[in-house]
């Protein structure tokens, strides 16, 4: 079974069945493929062209530097405080451990993030406390599934967690969290920031952390693909072992920037839209992310209540064969 059959199969098994299509050969039904009974859920509309990858530029010096202070308190980024009544009263999880609806669903998302970032149960995932979090297309609820799911493992007793706004072409999360960031990550890698710690900002909530996307990039592709994003992402995995890094990522089809950072990590998470996201783009979007070892999906604004869901999310979680 592909990576594909396998990370859709649990929300097929679970998805409410429809018509078969009309078909001459007998017993075609039951061939059809495990993803192509998970997206007949989703909207029949054209598919979406891709973009093209820029030229590469120049290549720029890579710079060779130690790991980060292991004690994030000694970071040189501003502490920042985040609008948590605003955020609950937009249906956002909040820290203050009330048992609502969506704090119980996002429970059961990242309990498998854990489980595979840390070892929890079986041997850890290469690279995977980093974990991106993507859709095919843009305003499917990628951001809202990336801040609730940092809020949720920031109640975590042994863990930490670093949210990372890796949409660099449309950074949206300071806005969501209601504070101001003005430098990112991506300000470090063309060398207008010569200190990756000053970026890193301390939140009034406890083990929760922000680094910014930073300044836009005409070759933001050619950056995330570079050497030095590789030793970026090793410093922030080796400085903080404790911590799970969650990457709110661009969508995967109409830029080509998700597709790189897609390699970088040990673990995807890709939002779909119930009713909203097009069948084909989930198809495309599904297959640029054939080369990562653990993808997730997770069915945003489902009304389905049938088993295999938790609210308005389904979940489902396939591993690439060894």
């Amino acid at each position: 079974m592909s990576l594909i059959e396998r990370a859709a199969n649990k929300l097929a098994e679970a998805a409410v069945p429809v018509a078969a299509e009309p078909s001459s050969a007998p017993g075609a039904a039951e061939k059809r493929t495990t993803v192509e009974r998970f997206v007949d859920r989703l909207p029949q509309l054209a598919p979406v062209e891709t973009a093209a990858a820029a030229p590469p530029p120049a290549a720029a010096p890579i710079r060779v530097e130690p790991p980060l202070p292991l004690d994030r308190e000694s970071a040189g980024g501003a502490a920042l405080r985040i609008h948590l009544e605003s955020l609950r009263l937009r249906g956002f999880v909040t820290p203050d451990g009330e048992r609502t609806q969506i704090a119980q669903e996002f429970r059961v998302i990242k309990r498998p993030l854990l489980a595979n970032a840390f070892g929890r149960g079986a041997a850890p995932v290469r690279n995977g406390k980093r974990v991106m979090v993507t859709s095919a297309l843009p305003d499917e609820g990628k951001s809202f599934c990336a801040i609730n799911l940092a809020l949720s493992i920031a109640a975590e007793r042994d863990y930490k967690v670093l949210l990372v706004d890796a949409d660099v072409a449309r950074p949206r999360l300071a806005r969501e969290l209601g504070v101001e960031v003005d430098r990112g990550w991506m300000d470090y890698l063309v060398g207008d920031v010569t200190e990756l710690s000053s970026l890193i900002h301390e939140t009034n909530v406890d083990k929760l952390s922000l680094l910014g996307a930073g300044r836009t990039n005409a070759h933001a592709t050619e950056l995330l693909a570079s050497d030095a994003m590789s030793q970026l992402l090793d410093r922030l995995t080796v400085s903080y072992p404790d911590t799970l890094i969650v990457f709110d990522s661009p969508p995967l089809l109409p830029t080509t920037e998700a597709r790189v950072l897609a390699t970088h990590m040990g673990q995807v998470l890709m939002v779909v839209e119930a009713g909203g996201s097009p069948r084909e783009s989930v198809e495309a979007a599904l297959g640029t992310l054939s080369g990562c070892e653990v993808v997730g999906l997770v069915l945003n604004k489902s009304r389905n209540a049938q088993a295999g869901y938790y609210g308005g999310y389904g979940y489902g979680y396939g591993t690439a064969a060894a």
